[in-house]
């Protein structure tokens, strides 16, 4: 799809427009997010994602509507894996309620920038080198693999990781939070605060997503425009959807087994893309192969949509009946008063 300058400059500019509206509405005032604000706000953001694809299909037409339909849902299924995530870098800096949506706000406008350098490079990549789709796919199958086969992400992952671990060691960090201060001056000398470490968390973990969720985009649509806007949609929503599902997105149980699918499906489209694109001369003496089937974006929507349809009821009743069992699932994360381990190095 073609798109013009001023098409690009218009949609950055109404996602510049969103993210003000959340700034001067939401983070107005700190405050603790209710769920009923939480939902509205999804509701909000679902709804604007719902236009901006209406917009396509009147301009692009339905291939490409559903091009950005299949992306956004696939971004957003990615980013409910990872809410989990940030809720343990919350428990574990004890962030206090009334400051959560703006680390959360800050955090993911890092992503959009970060995603749109990924983006930008990614375009190129695929339009000159047809080989990168046989590394996209091998990135997507193995990723589905690990989904499928390894303990849990949230299991495994560490809040302290390298990234905060050298701000740590180029900053003195206090031991208390100072409001949504990032940082303050202190005896003559330039401190960061825990909330600044909070940020850095999730902008490394965002980062890390982005290793999985941007070939996923590109597995669908190599259109640039439309994949910068399947992750700015998904992310804007990110924020609220973490204050609506709160504890309950651990009882998606088999959300990660339903991604594993989604990600081999994309992984397997990818390297069938490949193949008849294929100019690496060891295979089909250079030439593309055209008799292996291309997935179509509707087979893609459809199948992307059946598999978290079965993962959601899937979970939803193996939760209920754990809770007629007695079980009553994982507790949700509790956020614990820092200790001078996890919230800064400073001396008292």
């Amino acid at each position: 799809m073609s798109v013009p300058a001023w098409v690009w400059a218009a949609a950055l500019a109404g996602l510049l427009a969103l993210i003000l509206l959340d700034l001067l509405v939401v983070d107005r005032k700190p405050h603790k997010i209710t769920v009923r604000e939480a939902a509205k706000w999804v509701t909000f953001y679902i709804g604007c994602a719902v236009a901006f694809g209406i917009g396509v299909w009147i301009f692009g037409g339905s291939d490409q509507a559903a091009a950005f339909a299949t992306g956004y849902i696939t971004e957003y299924s990615l980013s409910v894996d990872n809410l989990f995530i940030f809720m343990i870098i919350m428990a574990n800096f004890a962030v206090p309620a009334i400051h959560q949506h703006r680390v959360l706000l800050i955090g993911i406008m890092m992503a959009l920038v970060m995603r749109g350098v990924f983006i930008a490079v990614g375009a190129q990549a695929v339009q000159n080198f047809s080989w990168i789709f046989w590394i996209f796919g091998g990135i997507l199958i193995y990723t589905a693999w690990k989904f499928a086969t390894d303990k849990q992400e949230s299991e495994e992952y560490d809040p302290n990781g390298g990234l905060v671990r050298l701000v740590r060691k180029l900053f003195p960090v206090t031991d208390e939070y100072h409001g949504s201060h990032l940082t303050i001056k202190r005896d003559g000398r330039r401190w960061v605060t825990p909330m600044f470490i909070v940020i850095v968390a999730i902008g490394g973990a965002d980062l890390v997503f982005a290793v999985d969720s941007i070939p996923a985009i590109f597995g669908i649509t190599q259109d640039a425009f439309l994949v910068f806007a399947a992750n700015a949609f998904a992310l804007m929503g990110l924020r609220q959807l973490y204050f609506l599902l709160g504890g309950l997105v651990e009882k998606l149980v088999y959300l990660s087994h339903g991604l594993a699918v989604i990600l081999g499906f994309i992984g397997a489209k990818l390297v069938l893309h490949a193949l008849h694109e294929n100019e690496l001369p060891f295979i089909n003496g250079g030439e593309h192969v055209t008799w292996v089937p291309e997935i179509n974006n509707w087979v893609s929507l459809g199948v992307i949509v059946s598999v978290l349809a079965v993962t959601t009821l899937a979970s939803i009743l193996k939760s209920r009946r754990d809770e007629r069992e007695g079980g009553g699932g994982t507790p949700a994360v509790e956020a614990e008063p820092p200790s001078p381990e996890v919230a800064g190095n400073a001396p008292h």
